[in-house]
């Protein structure tokens, strides 16, 4: 058995994978690499009854895992390249031979993986700590599910200024209802519910945007969506949105935020 743990800036995901098949999934939040990586290890051994002579060896990677100097209780523990892990566990999880993935998690990579090797196109600073930290700011909310309550009653209309507002008719392929400028009209009357709304708009169509041109620059029609963010339900939707106009698949397979500690592991 092979563990693989993903060290992230705010959560830690741990895997545990068996012949091929991942067996045990698990998260942990904490204050350091160190304690998040023993605790994530720690609370997958005991919910999964995994004795430590059953581990054959951990592979750790995230942006904690250079923090990370010696083996983890005594077990064979390697370092994985966080590009790499991300391709290694898309190809896993889509089935697929080559494929274009947009991790999402503070910020957002963007990952060309297949036969030929796995290389990082590219990406933005823009995901979900962006969210977290202009919610604190702006509306004065730092739980991801209180944002995420707020937004679910916000109106677009009261923040974003839309193509209805500045053209009486459709401009080239984009609806009346397309966005013009995010946070282009923030109205007085704008809520905290409107501007969480507005907050996560800007957000994935930031990244659905830089995801249809790099699908596109590798003559591909779908793109992967992982990390912690493919499991936000009204940023899929906006991702969705962007799929109807451009003719760019969003994919979001099961395990997906686990992703980068399932490519760990595999590697």
């Amino acid at each position: 058995m092979i563990i693989g743990i993903d060290i992230g800036c705010t959560t830690t995901k741990a895997v545990a994978v068996k012949e091929g098949r991942v067996v045990k999934t698990i998260k942990t939040k904490a204050f350091d690499a160190v304690t998040s990586a023993t605790g994530a290890l720690g609370k997958l051994m005991i919910e999964s009854d995994i004795s430590m002579s059953a581990i054959n060896s951990i592979a750790i990677t995230g942006a904690g895992a250079f923090k990370i100097e010696n083996n983890l209780f005594g077990i064979k523990t390697d370092k994985v390249d966080e590009i790499t892990a991300i391709g290694k566990g898309g190809l896993f999880l889509s089935g697929k031979e080559k494929l274009v993935i947009s991790n999402i998690g503070t910020g957002t990579s963007i990952i060309e993986a297949g036969k030929d090797g796995i290389f990082h196109i590219g990406g933005t600073a823009i995901g979900g700590g962006t969210i977290t930290g202009l919610s604190k700011e702006l509306i004065k909310a730092t739980s991801f599910d209180t944002i995420l309550r707020l937004a679910d009653k916000g109106d677009l209309h009261q923040v974003d200024l839309l193509i209805e507002d500045i053209s009486d008719s459709e401009i080239s392929f984009l609806n009346k209802k397309a966005t013009a400028s995010n946070f282009g009209k923030m109205l007085d009357t704008a809520s905290r519910e409107d501007i969480a709304l507005g907050i996560i708009n800007m957000v994935y169509q930031v990244i659905g945007m830089i995801s249809v041109f790099a699908a596109r620059s590798r003559n591909l029609e779908s793109v992967l969506i992982t990390g912690n963010g493919s499991n936000n339900p009204i940023g899929k939707k906006i991702l969705e949105e962007i799929s109807g106009i451009y003719s760019i698949k969003f994919e979001f397979p099961l395990l997906a935020e686990y992703t980068t500690a399932i490519g760990a592991a595999l590697k």
